[in-house]
Formats: C-alpha cells, sequence, structure tokens
C-alpha cells in the first residue's frame, strides 16, 4: 500500500484522509473512492479505483484501530515510522494533522458504539422503462423499472447496486415501502 501512496498527490491525499475521519465521526455516509479516482487520474497520475479502495481501507484501519487504542499524535507517527516500509514523507505529515485535529473526535465516537457491520443506505434512484423490441423478438413493448440503490460498505466504500424489476415486482416492492413507513410510524 506504501508504493502505491507515494503515486498520490498530499492534495489528494489529505481529502482521502479528511473523507475517512468524517466517516469514521458518522458525518457523512461514506468514501466516494470512485469519484476521487477519477479527480486523481484527470491530474495525470495513473491508480486504479481497487488500489485507492485498499489505501482508503488501510488508513480506515489505521485511524479505527488508533482511536480504539487512544493513541496520542506522536505515538502514532512512531507506529508508522518503525513498519516495515514507511510511508512517504508526506504522508506521514498529512496523518500527523489529520490525527492532531480531528483523532480525538474519532475516540470518542468509537466509543459511543460502532456502525453495524452490514453498511448504509445513502441514496435511491428510479426510472421506468419501456423494452421496445430486441434480437429475437420485433416488438416487446415490455415495461420495466430500474432502480439504482448507492450504499456505503461497513469500510465507508460508496458502491452503486442496480437491479430492473417488472412492473408487479416494483408494485410489490412499493407495498414493503409502504408498510415499513407504517411501522416506523408507529415507533
Amino acid at each position: 500500500v506504501a508504493d502505491k501512496i507515494r503515486l498520490i498527490p498530499q492534495d489528494f491525499f489529505a481529502e482521502l484522509c479528511e473523507q475517512i475521519i468524517q466517516h469514521l465521526n458518522h458525518k457523512i455516509p461514506g468514501i466516494n473512492t470512485a469519484e476521487l479516482c477519477q479527480r486523481i487520474q484527470t491530474s495525470g497520475i495513473d491508480i486504479n479505483i481497487g488500489d485507492l479502495a485498499k489505501i482508503a481501507n488501510t488508513l480506515s484501519f489505521l485511524f479505527s484501530t488508533a482511536a480504539r487504542n487512544n493513541l496520542s499524535t506522536e505515538e502514532l507517527v512512531t507506529t508508522l515510522g518503525s513498519g516495515v516500509s514507511p510511508l512517504p514523507k508526506h504522508a506521514v505529515q498529512v496523518i500527523r494533522h489529520v490525527w492532531s485535529e480531528q483523532g480525538k473526535a474519532i475516540a470518542v465516537s468509537e466509543d459511543a458504539g460502532n456502525m453495524a457491520t452490514v453498511g448504509q443506505f445513502v441514496d435511491m434512484k428510479w426510472k421506468l422503462g419501456v423494452a421496445m423490441s430486441s434480437d429475437t423478438c420485433r416488438s416487446l413493448k415490455y415495461p420495466y423499472v430500474t432502480v439504482t440503490l448507492t450504499v456505503a460498505d461497513p469500510s465507508g466504500q460508496i458502491t452503486d447496486k442496480s437491479f430492473e424489476m417488472t412492473i408487479p415486482q416494483f408494485k410489490n416492492f412499493f407495498r414493503q415501502f409502504k408498510e415499513m413507513a407504517s411501522v416506523l410510524e408507529t415507533v
């Protein structure tokens, strides 16, 4: 991971660390690595989303472990310097700054209670479509609903999950949401 961190400019690395801290403090639902990766690539850096996700997971683990162990800034920096493949100087400087500014807030929120390990719902989008024809069938006229769910997994990675439903499936889906809403109103 240290070799991949060397590729990331300091400003992008700082932004990634800030997003991770905000996620651990439950201020944002997750880290949008796809968007950040695209911006890094646009700046001319050759990095893929898988590598950036590994870096984000590693930093998230680093910050949450440091919070659980109530490490001071100097203890964290000393620990980072004693690793097998040391982090680049700019990365250690960013981690030092972010931890000294916001590290105690993570320790408080980690003690207050961890998020569930199933992830978090962020957004939902849907659209209605009609399949007019295909290679094998000239006249379909088949309506369907496409739903895209945006979720943040427990590590904070934001992903989109899409699926299609027939109109009867969508009506059942909608009915279940209405049932959930009515139960929530009684709580």
